[in-house]
């Protein structure tokens, strides 16, 4: 067998970025939402509540993002014990968790568009589902309530398309979501924010820990804004907040969400020049008994078909195979150049 040692200039390192969406069979949107009753009942539904793209009785059912409500207060959920400790409850345990997590501090509070908010709707996506990253612009949410008086509709996105640089808490991305599309809000080119009048913005995207975390307060406004969602924020209360909001993006039958990744490409260069590689070493090429060429016409014109591209380490070991998509003729008269491609 013969070899030919790869040179540095063989090599070529790149980083891509590729963006797919976050749900099951690559839908480009979800438009079915389930939960498990198991779930919702049992002692995980007292913090959240698992979404489904279709019912979870299937064997086809994957989760897609949990719902967690959470609250400065503990309001809103029934409290560990009311005697002993007044107000700590699953949904103070979720906004300390995600305060802790995003601000590293465990006395701020959320700032949603430069007003401070005490009530939280957490939209977690599962971990495999957003790769690297959740990818900034592609947050589609629409939310729809017919609570109050007509039927009120929010359409959510993040304002990625309409910032410079994001804010940081830490070395996390942070982004307001705003009443809008695809990164920009309304009424973008007259200098519109897409924020609520009163409460701030809706919520923030934080896509590298895959989470949207929603402005209660700005949820609960009236239809000229909010919704009327009604989050119940009363103590010792067991309100299922996650699942007043789980009826909304049902109603709304559209949540869009897309992931980012990078990936990095090693690409090797194999070169076969025109007077290598020539004679094939396969058993059907050589008379087993002389060692001659058994047929007379490749003994004039020598040629072999290329169809598989193997990398040895220096102790010979192979280390990877390339194949290619059909054989690659190679005489005296041709050079080969074989681009091989090792994604990680």
């Amino acid at each position: 067998m013969s070899f030919n040692r790869l040179e540095a200039e063989d090599f070529v390192v790149s980083a891509q970025a590729q963006t797919q969406t976050c749900w099951t069979n690559n839908l480009p949107t979800l438009t079915s939402f389930f939960t498990q009753s198991n779930q919702v009942a049992g002692e995980t539904g007292n913090y959240y509540v698992t979404v489904f793209d279709q019912n979870p009785t299937g064997s086809a059912a994957a989760a897609q993002f949990e719902i967690a409500y959470g609250n400065s207060t503990g309001g809103g959920a029934l409290a560990f014990n009311q005697t002993a400790a007044p107000g700590v409850s699953p949904a103070s345990t979720i906004f300390g968790q995600y305060r802790t997590l995003v601000l590293e501090d465990e006395n701020s509070g959320f700032v949603f568009g430069g007003v401070t908010g005490s009530s939280i709707y957490a939209l977690s996506i599962e971990r495999a589902a957003y790769k690297q990253a959740l990818f900034p612009g592609s947050l589609n949410l629409t939310l729809s309530s017919s609570i109050g008086t007509g039927n009120n509709t929010l359409r959510l996105t993040d304002d990625s398309n309409m910032v410079n640089i994001p804010t940081y808490y830490g070395t996390m991305r942070a982004y307001q979501v705003i009443s809008g599309s695809d990164g920009y809000s309304y009424n973008s080119g007259s200098g519109g924010s897409g924020y609520t009048t009163d409460s701030g913005s809706y919520g923030l995207f934080l896509p590298d820990i895959g989470t949207v975390l929603l402005n209660g307060d700005a949820l609960d406004l009236n239809s000229a804004q909010g919704l009327n969602l009604s989050t119940i924020t009363a103590s010792n209360t067991n309100a299922n907040n996650p699942l007043k909001l789980l009826g909304t993006i049902q109603s709304g039958s559209s949540f869009g969400l897309n992931s980012e990744e990078t990936i990095t490409s090693d690409f090797v260069f194999i070169r076969a020049r025109n007077s290598e590689f020539n004679y094939s070493e396969n058993p059907s090429y050589i008379s087993g008994s002389t060692g001659e060429v058994i047929y007379n016409y490749f003994i004039n014109n020598p040629q072999t078909y290329i169809t598989t591209v193997g990398m040895y380490n220096d102790s010979n070991e192979l280390i990877a195979v390339a194949k290619l998509s059909k054989p690659l003729n190679k005489d005296f008269t041709k050079e080969a150049l074989i681009r091989v491609k090792l994604d990680f």
